[in-house]
């Protein structure tokens, strides 16, 4: 018994850890560059824009936010910001968004499957639906890469099995 407990303690301190790298206070607008990384650590995207860059911190693929720490040109924090919610998805503008545009408003997506028939790519994205529902909503383009629909529902991986297939 005791040989695995120290097995197991160090196990136990290492996913809390990963745990507690998100228990840190939100950077403050303004904060260079270097402090907010070295604060939250390696994004898991760098976005390079004209105005500046944008780091996302997604917490996929089961995650169900994703954090969006946008810079100036002086490389001063201009915004950090939970993406994965109402407001985020709002931003997306159908018949007018690109995948870029959905790249830099929400981040990389949970997971991308194709539609055949209708000839759609489809990127889907965890979150909390009014901050209780555990939902995905799943953003449709065309082949031109273009935002053509937008649904969301339950998520399959979370929902309670109903029927009998």
């Amino acid at each position: 018994m005791k040989k695995l407990l120290k097995l197991a303690t160090p196990l136990l301190f290492a996913a809390l850890a990963g745990c507690a790298s998100w228990n840190v206070p939100p950077p403050q607008p303004g904060e260079p560059r270097a402090v907010v990384e070295a604060r939250l650590g390696r994004p898991t995207n760098i976005y390079q824009l004209p105005t500046g860059a944008e780091l996302e911190y997604a917490t996929g693929p089961y995650g169900q936010y994703t954090y969006m720490a946008r810079f100036g040109p002086d490389d001063k924090l201009i915004s950090y910001e939970q993406v994965l919610d109402t407001p985020g998805f709002a931003r997306i503008k159908v018949g007018v968004s690109t995948q870029q545009d959905v790249l830099h408003t929400l981040g990389r997506p949970t997971e991308t499957s194709y539609l055949a028939l209708p000839k759609l790519h489809v990127w889907s994205y965890r979150y909390k639906e009014s901050g209780v529902w555990d939902s995905m909503m799943h953003v449709h383009f065309d082949h031109d890469g273009i935002v053509r629909m937008m649904m969301n529902g339950p998520d399959p991986a979370k929902e309670e099995r109903r029927f009998f297939w």
